[in-house]
């Protein structure tokens, strides 16, 4: 088997990715060696945000119709804990180092920070109207929330649990990613149809770049930036040097959550109105697979789990 594995054209590490369901209520877990459904657990609620640990060992899921954050052990699959926020949470992100998990509530325009071993709220911050993606820089310092009915993104620190900042970007900001050296951030914008790019060290923005129809979050694998283009049904490619675009690839129907496999070589999209996880040569930008999951995927928000070879 170990042999097979080695040969196998698919990632080297046992990734999994933790796929929300909204319609269905359900998480779908996914081995991406075998791409196949592996285990699957019923989130009440109409779950659409998914978080897992950098370490893997916890995934957090929105359920923004239950008021709930469910907290799932990933490697047993077990839910430890559900943990009433109130409000409509809907993106979720978690902290470098394992906790809090960073909640953020549609409704009531605040992000929530909650423990990750006990499901205790630590405190809430207020940000802008309609709080939707949210990340953390990798040293953990900062949380980015894109504000989606303000326009705008802020910046939280992370130790206080104060804003610090708001940065305007394009119109109705959804997904936002930063890269792995914490000093870009990327949002998608809904309604101007656009990424726009920040600089997180100088707090501005640096650029705007033109991607399809109504994207709704971004990965950054091999140099590039792929946004998912809800109402065009596709994946657009950007190169990060130049900005300039360079394929747009058909996926499923009404694309949503993506990322990037944690070693650059996949994208993985979730298509809500195809039920279908798509998978995404990084390096040739071609579709290889498209993996069957619950109804109405979402997966929105950090979805890969990369686990022990």
């Amino acid at each position: 088997m170990a042999a097979a594995l080695l040969l196998a054209p698919h990632p080297a590490r046992a990734d999994e990715a933790f796929v929300t369901s909204q319609p269905a209520n359900m998480l779908s877990i996914v081995d991406l060696p075998t791409r196949a459904v592996v285990a699957q657990i019923p989130i009440p609620g109409k779950p659409a945000g998914i978080a897992v640990s950098p370490d893997g060992a916890r995934a957090f899921v929105t359920s923004p119709d239950g008021k709930t954050l469910t907290i799932i052990d990933a490697a047993t699959r077990t839910v430890t804990h559900r943990v009433d926020v109130g409000g409509g949470p809907l993106g979720v992100a978690v902290h470098p180092s394992g906790s809090p998990a960073y909640v953020a509530d549609w409704y009531q325009h605040r992000i929530i920070a909650v423990d990750a071993a006990s499901g205790a709220i630590l405190g809430a911050v207020k940000v802008g109207d309609s709080p939707s993606g949210l990340a953390v820089t990798p040293d953990g310092r900062l949380l980015i929330s894109a504000d989606r009915d303000s326009n705008q993104v802020s910046l939280v620190d992370t130790a206080s649990l104060t804003r610090v900042a708001t940065i305007p970007v394009g119109t109705r900001p959804f997904g936002v990613t930063i890269d792995a050296q914490g000093t870009r951030a990327y949002t998608a914008n809904v309604v101007s149809n656009d990424v726009t790019i920040i600089d997180i060290p100088a707090r501005k923005v640096v650029a705007t770049v033109k991607v399809g129809d109504h994207p709704y979050g971004v990965a950054l694998a091999q140099g590039r930036a792929f946004s998912t283009d809800q109402y065009a049904s596709t994946v657009t490619v950007f190169d990060l040097a130049s900005l300039k675009q360079v394929a747009t690839i058909d996926v499923g129907d009404y694309p949503e959550g993506i990322e990037a496999s944690r070693d650059g070589a996949f994208v993985y999209v979730a298509n809500w109105e195809t039920n279908t996880l798509s998978v995404i040569d990084a390096r040739t930008l071609k579709l290889v697979a498209d993996i069957d999951v619950a109804d109405g995927p979402r997966a929105f928000g950090a979805f890969i789990r990369e686990t022990p070879p």
